[in-house]
């Protein structure tokens, strides 16, 4: 650990204590004692090792360490750029549809029949909600059908990236409308990609995966000339 460097105190206490995923963690007092600093600054690191998904903290239940994960601190630093400008989620969905077709092959080569059977029930669900007499938007199914394909892929990093492009297609709100030409477009291709990938063509799959993305990049030009003309 002595090579990385590590701002913060809490930290540093956390990483040198070897701790396994459901470790707890003495009282913040009783560290304060052990290391010579603050309570009070303890508390404000604690809170930021909180954010990152490192730990969980009750009252009643003391201070967990939960383990590393990516996908806290991508979330939470990509909801504020979200904030402060809407538009940075176009830049952020470029970068999931490049992350996709780099890790393509690596991803759906270690999908099982069980994977296949549940992309292709995914399928089914959407297309039962897009046929109900009152339509509903299969979001779910949608986030689902991407990370399924992905959930084999022993890369942390783009897994977390990954997911937290759903998170941030949810905050922008694209979840909520949609023309239903669009969601039978979608899903035509979803069907498709199934079926290639259980079929073990994978590099057909990987094209029709990359042309069902650039109905994104057309729907988001869709979504700001309305919210363009609402505005007018």
């Amino acid at each position: 650990m002595s090579q990385f460097r590590i701002e913060s105190d809490f930290l540093r206490y956390l990483l040198a204590q070897g701790c396994t995923p459901g470790s707890r963690l003495p009282s913040l007092n009783q560290i304060s004692h052990e290391i010579g600093v603050s309570v009070g600054k303890l508390r404000e690191q604690l809170e930021a090792a909180r954010l990152l998904g490192l730990i969980e903290a009750s009252p009643r239940r003391g201070i967990h360490y939960i383990g590393y994960d990516f996908l806290p601190a991508v979330r939470q630093s990509l909801m504020v750029g979200l904030s402060l400008n809407r538009h940075l989620f176009d830049g952020y969905s470029a970068l999931r549809g490049h992350l996709e077709i780099a890790f393509w092959d690596a991803a759906v080569g270690q999908l099982t029949a069980e994977d296949h059977t549940r992309l292709r029930r995914l399928v089914e669900q959407a297309w039962a909600k897009l046929q109900q007499e009152r339509i509903q938007i299969p979001h779910a199914e949608h986030r689902a059908f991407h990370m399924t394909i992905f959930s084999r892929l022993d890369n942390l990093f783009v897994t977390g990236l990954l997911e937290a492009y759903w998170d941030a297609y949810e905050a922008v709100e694209l979840n909520t409308y949609a023309d239903y030409h669009y969601l039978t477009a979608v899903w035509r291709y979803h069907e498709q990609i199934a079926e290639a990938i259980a079929a073990s063509a994978f590099d057909e799959a990987r094209q029709l995966h990359i042309a069902h993305m650039q109905l994104l990049g057309s729907r988001g030009v869709s979504l700001e000339s309305e919210q363009s003309m609402s505005l007018s």
